[in-house]
């Protein structure tokens, strides 16, 4: 008998620490839905690299959760071409791709097959993808991971993800993560969201990048549908196994994108929904909803002006007047308005309003919402909308141009020689421009295989002090085919540094100038500093960071020149 009442005493103790341990139930709001706003998941793992589930699988799970779309974003360099849009399970699934690059990751949409392999500095991958038409993303930019943080803030990629689901819970303590474990047999989507704070951090960075350019917000699911021993979420975890957590279904529970398009979806064609959802995509239409909050639920933010009404990514001349509306009318709720990141006004809702005077000057604006209750410290948003910009001038460059050049002397124009790694084919050749002039062609073909370094290089020797004085390398390229090559700089072999430049070739020869302050290091670490004048050996070099093993092409270069603008240099270079 005692030991029955022991364990109904036991179990009432248990049962009620656990009602404690639970988070907040999600609450349920009714009313009647825009059929312009599609809710939607982007940054989605499957089987294609290293998530659990297949593409149906996740349309399936998107389903459940009453998504109208997923954005898939396998690992990949680009090169396979993407699946074309499809509808499965009533669920538009459409093909993307994340790109590692040496600063991070970043995400291509709507991205056609490129004709080499996409990787190596983050601005070169952002350049790419611009290039070639994608809407590119800043994915988990500043995730606990130093390997997965982003770091070129330079780099005008399209948009940035100002919360990222598997980034969230990574500073978290084991205590945590074990509620987290067990709350989440009861409440799975809501257990999640209590694993997530206000990202102070991102949304400054957010915020102050919208002062001198426009950049789109998202929130990504960054969902695997697995935690644990296999793949890079088992360091974090600290499990010596897989769970199969959170599930598809429960990531996509736990909150939403909302996509504002331009006409409803009716009935839709793959690839004319494929092309409104990105459209409204670039445009900025599109807010986050943590829909293991409260919801269904939407924030608006809109401004009226002489010219009209505006929508969210949207630039207008003021003056006008502001709005965030939030739907539905939730008791208790806090609506904020943000002029530059700092809130300006504040209200209960369901609607709040200011004004941008004119002569105020310029501006950006952007709105959140709060619940009581919600989890974090500080507590994250419930939604959060995009931004206006008013009165905002043309964006800015991310950097100052280079100055003017105030000398320049040609390269040497004899010595020139080949470097390769062993298997690689190489062969150079040269015709005489000018006097001062030589055309250098490297044909080369890079050995095949998997990537183990090959490449195919033609170096310039350099006498002693050769770049003492220059800034920049100035000259005249083509290859046969698009491709990336590896402008480089090299000083004395026994120490065998380099700093290297990326530059975009194809077939029209084109001019370019490669900055000593932009070049990298290769083997130091990150910053260490170019010293030029010790720099023996400018080369070009072909490798597998932007080209497959066992692809064969031609690299022209002419016109090699050494300048700089800190005044006239008057050593005149050896013609070895």
């Amino acid at each position: 008998m005692r030991r029955g009442r022991l364990l109904l005493v036991i179990t009432a103790v248990v049962l009620a620490a656990l009602w404690w341990l639970l988070p907040p139930r999600r609450r349920v709001l009714a009313g009647s839905t825009d059929p312009r706003i599609v809710r939607g998941a982007f940054h989605v793992h499957t089987n294609r690299s290293d998530g659990a589930g297949t593409p149906e699988e996740v349309a399936r799970a998107a389903a459940a959760a009453d998504l109208a779309f997923v954005v898939l974003t396998d690992h990949g360099d680009g090169t396979r071409p993407p699946d074309p849009p499809r509808i499965v399970e009533g669920v538009l699934l459409i093909d993307a791709v994340e790109i590692s690059t040496t600063g991070g990751h970043y995400i291509a949409v709507g991205l056609p097959p490129t004709p080499y392999p996409l990787g190596g500095e983050p601005r070169d991958v952002v350049e790419d993808v611009r290039r070639l038409g994608g809407f590119g993303v800043v994915a988990h930019p500043d995730s606990p991971k130093p390997e997965l943080a982003w770091r070129d803030w330079q780099a005008p990629f399209d948009a940035m993800e100002w919360l990222n689901a598997d980034s969230a819970w990574r500073d978290e303590t084991r205590g945590t993560f074990a509620r987290t474990l067990v709350t989440y047999l009861l409440r799975p989507a809501e257990s999640i969201a209590a694993l997530f704070d206000r990202p102070e951090t991102a949304l400054a960075r957010w915020d102050a990048l919208g002062r001198r350019r426009r950049v789109i917000g998202l929130a990504g699911h960054d969902a695997h549908a697995r935690i644990g021993a296999r793949g890079e979420q088992a360091e974090s975890s600290g499990l010596p196994f897989t769970l199969r957590m959170p599930g598809y279904d429960v990531a996509f529970r736990t909150f939403s994108l909302g996509v504002i398009l331009s006409r409803p979806w009716n009935d839709r064609s793959p690839d004319d929904a494929a092309a409104q959802l990105l459209e409204a995509l670039r445009a900025g239409r599109v807010f986050t909803a943590i829909d293991a909050i409260a919801g269904p639920a939407m924030i608006e933010l809109t401004a009226s002006s002489p010219q009209g009404l505006h929508m969210p990514g949207e630039r207008l001349a003021g003056p006008a007047r502001v709005m965030a509306v939030l739907w539905p009318d939730v008791p208790g709720a806090e609506v904020r308005l943000l002029r530059d990141g700092i809130v300006a006004a504040t209200g209960p809702g369901p609607a709040i309003e200011l004004e941008h005077r004119e002569g105020q000057g310029p501006a950006v604006y952007r709105a959140e919402a709060y619940l009581p209750n919600a989890p974090g410290d500080p507590p994250v948003p419930w939604l959060v909308s995009n931004a206006l910009y008013v009165d905002m001038p043309p964006d800015r460059p991310p950097l100052p141009l280079l100055p003017p050049a105030e000398w320049s002397r040609p390269a040497p124009q004899s010595g020139w020689r080949i470097e390769q790694h062993p298997g690689s084919e190489v062969r150079l050749e040269s015709a005489v421009l000018t006097p001062e002039s030589t055309a250098w062609t490297l044909v080369w073909r890079l050995a095949g295989g998997p990537a183990a370094g090959q490449y195919a290089a033609m170096a310039v020797p350099l006498p002693p002090d050769a770049l003492r004085g220059a800034d920049r390398l100035q000259f005249r390229a083509w290859s046969d085919a698009p491709m990336r090559v590896s402008v480089q700089l090299r000083v004395p072999e026994g120490e065998g540094l380099r700093w290297r430049r990326s530059i975009y070739v194809d077939a029209t020869p084109a001019e370019f100038t490669v900055a000593f302050r932009e070049m990298t290091p290769v083997e130091a670490p990150p910053g260490t500093p170019l010293d030029a004048a010790r720099v023996d050996t400018i080369l070009f070099v072909v490798d597998t960071v932007n080209t497959k093993p066992g692809t064969a092409g031609e690299l022209r270069v002419s016109e090699l020149r050494i300048a700089g603008a800190r005044g006239p240099q008057v050593r005149a270079v050896s013609r070895r």
